[in-house]
């Protein structure tokens, strides 16, 4: 572990916990590769958020690296503890969702910049796509026309041939794929909205017992400030600040 974030966990010290809210000894969380966010290696972003609520108090953090959509089946099968990545409620079977999220998504719009602006108003008048399981239709409004796909590295190709106006991911994820393109001046972006990200926990007596403990320790992390320094790391903005929690939309 770096040893700027072992000191930090060490400072912060163990929480009081419940003798009635009996804890395991470790966590298992399962996550899609999000560059900076979960690395493979175990880097990145929500993987110190994961450390730093978890481990203080005693329950180490194991984690894999999975596809989105496995990794919901994983902790719906109680076969992992957690997934990252879930906005609010999105999936309505076999999955508890804390009260708090650990960060929050910018919803963004990629297209030629021969196309009109979009809008959360006008969005749902263009051909839209996102990656399959994302299931944005339920966050943005007046949405009728999309398509999922499997993978990004056709994305640039979709738009150049018109198959669709807007391609829908995290601003994160779209440059990613902007960085790895020769024409990406041909490209516009558009920030939507934003909406929470929330640890997706297994529907069972442990999965309830970690999620209680991770909104615990959330609490006390965001009113300490305690976080601020893992976001100005990663260098993304902290979403816990009165006008970024207004602009963290959920359904």
């Amino acid at each position: 572990m770096r040893a700027w974030l072992l000191t930090l966990l060490l400072c912060l010290g163990v929480p009081s916990v419940h003798a009635a809210d009996p804890l395991p000894a470790q966590i298992e969380i399962v996550s899609e590769y999000w560059a900076g966010h979960t690395n493979h290696d175990g880097s990145g972003l929500a993987w110190d958020i994961m450390r730093l609520v978890f481990e203080p108090a005693g329950v180490k953090m194991v984690f894999h690296s999975v596809p989105y959509t496995r990794s919901i089946g994983l902790v719906q099968r109680s076969e992992a503890d957690a997934w990252l990545g879930s906005y609010r409620d999105e999936i309505s079977q076999g999955v508890f969702y804390p009260q708090w999220n650990y960060d929050a998504d910018r919803i963004t719009a990629l297209s030629l910049s021969s196309k009109p602006v979009p809008t959360l108003e006008n969005l749902g008048q263009f051909r839209l796509a996102w990656m399959r399981g994302y299931d944005y239709q339920a966050y943005l409004p007046g949405i009728s026309h999309f398509q999922e796909i499997e993978r990004r590295s056709g994305i640039l190709g979709m738009l150049e041939h018109d198959h669709a106006d807007f391609y829908i991911d995290a601003d994160s994820e779209i440059e990613e794929v902007l960085n790895s393109s020769s024409t990406a001046a041909l490209y516009r972006t558009t920030q939507l909205t934003r909406l929470a990200l929330y640890p997706g926990f297994a529907d069972n007596a442990r999965g309830r017992a970690l999620a209680a403990l991770f909104d615990q320790r959330m609490a006390e992390l965001v009113h300490s400030g305690a976080l601020r320094s893992l976001f100005q790391h990663w260098q993304q903005p902290y979403p816990f600040d009165p006008d970024m929690e207004r602009s963290n939309a959920s359904p």
